[in-house]
């Protein structure tokens, strides 16, 4: 057995009874150790198969790692249980409660009586704005929250809106669900563990049941969860949990690294082991991970070095925007498809699924074919975009109610939606109704003046004339306030369809375009296994892929890290996402950022710098020479941020840290 594993590897699959820990780095063979510990346990140990529990966390990974362990054991009757946290819980409801299929909440259930609960309790949207989706997308994950992490819903504060209605909100929701006699998938949880609390005889039979449990992923698992295994562990505690807890990135829905890095307080004396070795990425790409990850403070110390000897290139290029960013990658891609390597085995990673929308267009336009892993919103529909586009119908000449009804008010105008009685509407009309109101008339006459200038533009005039002249940037602005949304996410739509506005001459051309753009997009989302397709994928969504060829693009402070990421445990997750982003090349890595976007100027990531420094080469005591202020000795180093004590000043400065990779020479600004 040992010519199959690593030493470390071979720790694992040979560990016997009680706790164990194994930190498993990317591409360390993780799936490996846990199906051979499993056979292991059975062949070397005589456990019974029934008495042993795998827990994952996607129903996809389960089945997978079921059809692995039956492959190497060479029968696929070996009552083992492969399961996702949630189906092992509700096996044991059923048991105690004679739940059903019936009793779970539907997902797109969940989403409609979040959506009505939120609309009565006047949350402010109107019915053609699509930001509903977001909103209720947001409360769905804080509740998800709140009961894995077991809190009292008075003592939380809501990221999504005001507190008060938060707390309308999800008692609201409590209650609706128990008028139905529904659960949702949080509320496997929660009575799970009220259960096996209350009722010792029911937890006594599990205990006897899953003696022996093994869980993939740890560093995704949340509070609720983790207290449920402990119990269902005890007396024995032969629990074999596996996961790498610079690969967590899953906060947003509750997963909770520290207690992977508390687990050996928690179990004193449990065996650890480091699976040490790369078998995916190149040794340039596993030491430059290992640089970039070292900078977070929470996190086991670990070495982890390539195992073979590719070399895995890296490549840092700077675009001056986005368009020549997106070029590049179109060039690169056709380039290494000319030179043997398929489409599938090329990805263009992001931050966002915002993020690769002005690329599409440029696949579609050289014809490449893609599939999107993660779904993509159509920016032609999103609501801000619609707006604009309607203020464009009203120019050339729609005289539609429901197309006034729209942006009467978007900014505000201050007129009633009730003037508009008829199906047409004319301007003569709205001066009638307001006649007596000379501000009024004011505010109409400037309206109707703005809606003929308009037809005169071409598509890029238009658009920014409509942001800036007509206020519609200002509405914005004050729409995300009042709606807690963020101001600057709303912005970038509006930024990227005046980029998108550039590539036009007049609207005829860009209509067809937009039709033949949005039926391309809804093709791409859908792959049939044997078609040979580009990978667009969200660093969130690359978690546990790989790829011979990796592009990461818009390489940018305010995108990664995101601009959301104030604290600095959002700085941690946000480098470990990259972390996660970087280690899917095996062979090729090409990391892409722009001097500007959209017309403003940006910063390149921290993260950058980063990878091509140690910083740990500049660390307390080092001396530096600064050209302005001579000679300084850092007192500090961390988050992108050095401090150095200057004896000719006398006092402390505090800098970014700022890296030019090409010549790697750090610059102080």
């Amino acid at each position: 057995m040992s010519d199959l594993f690593t030493e470390a590897q071979e720790a694992a699959v040979n560990h016997a009874d009680g706790p164990m820990m194994v930190l498993a780095g990317p591409g360390s063979g993780k799936t490996l150790t846990i199906t051979y510990r499993a056979k292991n346990l059975i062949e070397k140990y005589n456990i019974n198969p029934s008495n042993i529990l795998v827990i994952t966390f996607t129903r996809a990974a389960a089945n997978e790692m079921n059809e692995r362990f039956w492959k190497i054991m060479g029968v696929s009757n070996i009552r083992v249980t492969f399961g996702t946290f949630h189906a092992v819980f509700f096996k044991i409801l059923k048991y105690a409660y004679n739940y059903d299929a019936n009793n779970i909440l539907r997902e797109e259930e969940k989403y409609q009586i979040i959506k009505q609960i939120s609309e009565e309790n006047e949350v402010g949207f109107e019915e053609n704005d699509l930001d509903i989706k977001e909103f209720v997308g947001n409360i769905i994950n804080e509740i998800g929250v709140i009961k894995g992490d077991m809190i009292d819903v008075s003592h939380y504060y809501s990221k999504t809106c005001a507190d008060e209605l938060f707390r309308k909100i999800y008692v609201t929701y409590e209650r609706v669900l128990r008028e139905r006699n529904k659960i949702d998938f949080d509320d496997m949880m929660l009575l799970c563990h009220e259960l096996l609390t209350v009722r010792k005889d029911i937890l006594k039979l599990w205990q006897d049941k899953y003696k022996y449990i093994l869980i993939d992923e740890f560093q995704d698992i949340n509070r609720i969860q983790y207290e449920i295994i402990k119990m269902l562990a005890l007396p024995q505690n032969n629990l074999f949990v596996v996961g790498d807890d610079d690969q967590s990135i899953y906060s947003f829905r509750g997963a909770r690294p520290e207690i992977m890095l508390n687990f050996p307080n928690d179990y004193p004396g449990c065996e650890r082991v480091l699976l040490d070795k790369n078998f995916r990425s190149g040794s340039n790409i596993v030491n430059t991970s290992v640089r970039l990850i070292k900078n977070n403070q929470k996190r086991f110390d670990k070495k982890i070095i390539a195992a073979g000897n590719a070399e895995g290139k890296i490549e840092y290029l700077e675009f001056n925007n986005c368009q020549e960013e997106n070029n590049y990658v179109v060039e690169e891609i056709n380039r290494y498809r000319q030179d043997g390597v398929a489409y599938s085995d090329m990805a263009v990673l992001f931050r966002t699924n915002l993020g690769p929308r002005l690329l599409i267009e440029k696949l579609m336009e050289y014809n490449i074919p893609f599939h999107i892993k993660d779904a993509l919103p159509n920016i032609y529909e999103h609501w801000i975009v619609r707006d604009i586009f309607t203020y464009i119908n009203i120019a050339k000449g729609s005289r539609r109610r429901s197309d006034f009804l729209q942006i009467i008010n978007r900014p505000n105008r201050y007129i009633s939606r009730r003037i508009f009685t008829k199906e047409d509407v004319s301007f003569d009309d709205i001066y009638y109704k307001y006649q007596d109101k000379e501000w009024m008339v004011e505010r109409i006459a400037k309206l109707e003046y703005h809606i003929n200038f308009l037809s005169k533009l071409n598509p890029y005039a238009c658009v920014m004339f409509i942001r800036n002249e007509m206020g519609y940037d200002d509405f914005l602005k004050e729409y995300g306030e009042k709606r807690h949304i963020s101001t600057e996410e709303l912005i970038k739509v509006a930024d990227e369809l005046a980029e998108l506005a550039k590539q036009f001459e007049d609207f005829g051309e860009w209509n067809e375009h937009i039709i033949e753009y949005s039926e391309k997009l809804k093709s791409q989302t859908v792959k049939r296994n044997d078609e040979d397709m580009l990978e667009l994928v969200t660093m969130h969504g690359s978690k546990g892929l790989e790829y011979r060829v990796v592009f990461m693009i818009d390489v940018n402070e305010g995108v990664i890290p995101h601009s959301k990421a104030l604290l600095d445990e959002d700085i941690e997750e946000e480098r470990r996402m990259f972390y996660v982003a970087i280690t899917r090349a095996k062979e090729r890595l090409h990391i892409y950022y722009v001097k500007e976007r959209f017309n403003k100027p940006v910063e390149i990531s921290r993260f950058i710098g980063e990878m091509a420094f140690d910083l740990q080469e500049f660390q307390k005591g080092v001396i530096v020479i600064h050209k302005k202020y001579g000679e300084g000795i850092i007192k500090d180093t961390g988050s992108g941020k050095m401090i150095i004590y200057f004896k000719k000043l006398r006092k402390e400065l505090v800098f970014d840290i700022k890296f030019t990779v090409t010549n790697k020479i750090i610059t102080l600004k």
